[in-house]
Order: structure tokens, then C-alpha cells, then sequence
């Protein structure tokens, strides 16, 4: 499962959101990166590998600004490397994206049409395409991530931001967990509470369906209706939020709930785009040494 964190924040939030990924290693990922807005301009780093590999990248090219997100991304569809890694932008939107989206290769023809080609295999990428088309076309952001959340198909948590927008993130899941975490005149998001323990001790875990719209000084969630809604506050320690349910009752509940995800991203990840070839890394180990 890929790892996400976002924050709008009061200091630069490059180095808190490379804190909170590495909390996420345990997910497992291939690699790494982080968009930030900064006095309006949007810009984002990526590496593959480790995340040592994106910090010194940031060491040396570093990423101002106090409204970011960032995310680990385990290969789904495309190969693990630069191209295929998180945030994906176009023009105006930098998009983090946890789960599936099944019907990525209608969206990418249909986008094709007005001339907005991916640069990634991703399907994924197609999200930030879709919002782009639909605030070209003279949409809200918010009316924007809502028009492309209508027409998305599979399971994600997706984290949102806007170039021009130094207070703004949305937030929407389907099928994967999402947090709000709620600082002193800060808002996090992130895919568990481990990412948010540090941050904040307040997080509200969105329901099937939702959709949050953050500033730093509040949310609106709306659920799966389109209806204004309040979800329950938890308090966390970090002990607590190191054996994470992710809103769920029990563990076996998270469990079995998880299991399509962690089949289906297995499938996409040796499976090649038309579904008929198994496509195996190049790096498999050799086993004809090992002892029997």
C-alpha cells in the first residue's frame, strides 16, 4: 500500500513531509516524492529508491513552501522510476493517489482528445489530467476534484493541490483510509495515523464516500451525497497510532477489508497493460544457489 501525507503548515513543510514518509516505510515502496506550493508556484521532486535518495535530492535542490504533499508509492501500473512516481501534476494540479483506478485506459483516450497526454504509465496520472481538463475548463477546484471523482472507477485516497493556492487541499477516498489530523492553525492528511501521530494528536478518519476540503483554519467534509457533514474526532498518542486500525473496529476487519486492494495491486504489478502477459522485474533473485 503507497504511503500519503500532506500538510498545510505555518514553516516549510518539505522536511515534515520527508519525516512523515519515512514513518510510512513499513508500507513498503519503490519510491518517493513531494510537491509543494510556494508564493503560488507549484513545484515537486521525485526519486527512486529510498528515501535517502529523495532527501538528497532535496539537500541539493530544495522545495520552499508551506502547503505540500508527499507520498511512497509501491509500483502498480509503470515501472518503478522517475517518470511513474508521485506527486503527479498537470499545469495547475499536483495529485497523490493510494488504490486503483480501473477504468484509466477510457480516461486516457478520452483526455487524449483534447490534447492532454500523460508523461507517466501510470494510472494514477490520470487523475490530475482529469482535474486539469475540468479547471481549464473554468471550474472551482472543489468543482473540479468533484467532477473527476464522478467519473473515476476503482478504489483510492487522493490528496489534492492547486498552484495560485497557498491554503488549499482536498482530500477524497474510496476503498482506502484517509485521516484529517487538526494542528494549532495547521491541517494535516494522511493515509494512517502513524504519518500523523507526531504532527497532531486530533484526526478524523473519512467514511466511504467522502470528500474534505482543508484550509489551515478548518475542513468541510461532504459525504458520498454531496451532504455537509461531521465525522467523529479520536484522540491518538503515538503508541496507540503505531498499532493503527485505520477507523476499523478490529485489526481482522482491517485485514480482510484490505485484501482485494493488496490482491489487485499485486495483479498490476506483473500484469502488463492489456492484462494478457505477466511482466517479471529484471532484478529477480537468483534461486538455484539456495540451500534445500
Amino acid at each position: 500500500m503507497c504511503g500519503i501525507i500532506g500538510a498545510l503548515g505555518h514553516h516549510e513543510v518539505a522536511p515534515i513531509l520527508l519525516e512523515a514518509l519515512k514513518r510510512l516505510e513499513y508500507r513498503g515502496y519503490d519510491s518517493a516524492g513531494i510537491a509543494t506550493v510556494n508564493n503560488g508556484h507549484m513545484d515537486r521532486r521525485r526519486a527512486v529508491g529510498k528515501l535517502h535518495n529523495l532527501s538528497d535530492l532535496l539537500v541539493h535542490d530544495a522545495l520552499p513552501g508551506k502547503a505540500g504533499i508527499g507520498h511512497t508509492r509501491w509500483a502498480t501500473h509503470g515501472a518503478p522510476n522517475v517518470e511513474n512516481a508521485h506527486p503527479h501534476s498537470a499545469a495547475d494540479v499536483a495529485v497523490v493517489h493510494n488504490g486503483i483506478i480501473e477504468n484509466f485506459n477510457e480516461l486516457r483516450l478520452e483526455l487524449a482528445e483534447f490534447g492532454l497526454v500523460p508523461s507517466s504509465e501510470t494510472d494514477s496520472e490520470m487523475v490530475a489530467l482529469l482535474t486539469q481538463h475540468y479547471l481549464s475548463g473554468g471550474l472551482s477546484q472543489a468543482e473540479a476534484v468533484d467532477k473527476t471523482l464522478s467519473r473515476l472507477q476503482g478504489t483510492f485516497a487522493l490528496v489534492f493541490l492547486f498552484a495560485g493556492q497557498n491554503d488549499l487541499m482536498i482530500a477524497a477516498r474510496k476503498g482506502s483510509p484517509l485521516a484529517i489530523g487538526y494542528g494549532d492553525g495547521e491541517m494535516f492528511v494522511g493515509s494512517d495515523a502513524i504519518a500523523l501521530a507526531p504532527l497532531t494528536d486530533r484526526i478524523t478518519y473519512l467514511e466511504e464516500g467522502d470528500r474534505a476540503v482543508l484550509s489551515r483554519k478548518d475542513v468541510q467534509i461532504t459525504d458520498a451525497y454531496g451532504k455537509l457533514v461531521n465525522r467523529e474526532t479520536s484522540y491518538i498518542q503515538l503508541d496507540t497510532a503505531r498499532v493503527d486500525r485505520g477507523g476499523y473496529k478490529h485489526f481482522m476487519a482491517k485485514e480482510i477489508a484490505e485484501q482485494p486492494n493488496v490482491l489487485q495491486t499485486l495483479l498490476n504489478a506483473y500484469l502488463s497493460s492489456d492484462g494478457k502477459t505477466i511482466v517479471l522485474p529484471d532484478s529477480l533473485p537468483d534461486f538455484t544457489g539456495i540451500e534445500r
